[in-house]
């Protein structure tokens, strides 16, 4: 665990829900999914990248997929209902969710957006994701996230077959 004042908002929350996690700093402050995997020492398919996207609504989503993987903005759209969504402007990230790219969690965003979480996870006992900062990480289960957001599962990567 972190010192009280080396804690992330996120950290803050997962402390206030009385949540289980592990924090990790990484010296390298790289924005690259597949270098935070490496450098947390796992595989890429337990660390999730937060994504956040723009439906034809104008409603906004959140979409956690695993390190090496691309989402599949068809399947995200039919996960939750919409036409079609895009990924917002990354000029636009910080404005809307209170992060910056790199340092996007799906927990403590200034408004909580429906959440969609790649299916896989469901059967992972740990993932790994954004603290809220670049360079800081955390590793919650996905049933402990659960409890903390509304959370959806559901194919949403581009697979070999796609």
């Amino acid at each position: 665990m972190a010192k009280k004042d080396d804690k992330t908002n996120v950290m803050r929350v997962l402390d206030q829900r009385k949540i289980s996690y592990r924090h990790y700093s990484l010296d390298n402050m790289t924005t690259n999914a597949l270098q935070v995997a490496e450098g947390l020492g796992t595989d890429p398919q337990y660390l999730y990248k937060t994504l956040v996207t723009v439906g034809k609504s104008r409603e906004h989503y959140v979409f956690m997929v695993p390190a090496q993987d691309e989402l599949d903005l068809k399947k995200a759209a039919r996960a939750v209902g919409e036409k079609s969504i895009d990924m917002i402007p990354q000029k636009e990230l910080l404005p809307l969710t209170g992060y910056v790219h790199g340092g996007c969690s799906p927990i403590g965003m200034k408004k909580q957006y429906k959440t969609t979480i790649h299916i896989n996870a469901r059967d992972t006992e740990k993932i790994f994701f954004s603290a809220g900062k670049i360079g800081r990480q955390v590793q919650v289960s996905p049933t402990d996230l659960e409890r903390v957001i509304p959370l959806q599962y559901y194919d949403i990567t581009k697979g070999a077959a796609d």
